[in-house]
């Protein structure tokens, strides 16, 4: 498996991408998901990975610079076919990894509340992700908890 940025221009990327919008959406009541479209995902403060075996894409994750110090995940994705494979947990790795690199202090993200989101709440607390307060203008509430990660 190898991880590596990703381009929009990428078929695999976009429809990917475009399951996990769709899955967000129905997996939160309205007004409660803040998953990026493809127009949301293509803005330069946005750098987006993806892991690979061969020439298929098992899963992508995204990277948004919200200051010189902090950073926010946004749109982690397994491709259904590629389930506990490791390449949730690879890609955020390496999102780790860019973090660093950028000399980033925190690294936060947003998710839902409900079973849909176990899993990945889960892979967040592995790589030492905490709860916490709301951040760039997310409220933690019924739907939505929010978690940070200081590098």
């Amino acid at each position: 498996m190898r991880v590596g940025p990703v381009s929009l221009e990428d078929r695999q990327v976009r429809d990917l991408l475009e399951a996990h919008q769709r899955g967000m959406h129905e997996a939160s009541p309205p007004g409660t998901s803040f998953a990026l479209d493809l127009t949301g995902l293509s803005s330069p403060d946005i750098s987006i990975f993806g892991a690979w075996d061969g020439d298929t894409l098992l899963a992508v994750g995204a990277l948004k610079q919200l200051s010189a110090d902090q950073a926010e995940i946004k749109s982690m994705r397994t491709h259904p076919d590629h389930l506990r494979r490791g390449a949730a947990q690879a890609v955020l790795d390496h999102i780790l990894e860019v973090a660093r690199s950028r000399s980033l202090r925190r690294i936060s993200l947003e998710t839902g509340t409900n079973e849909t989101f176990v899993p990945a709440v889960e892979l967040y607390a592995k790589r030492g992700f905490k709860p916490g307060e709301g951040f760039a203008g997310y409220e933690n509430g019924p739907h939505n908890q929010c978690y940070h990660l200081a590098l």
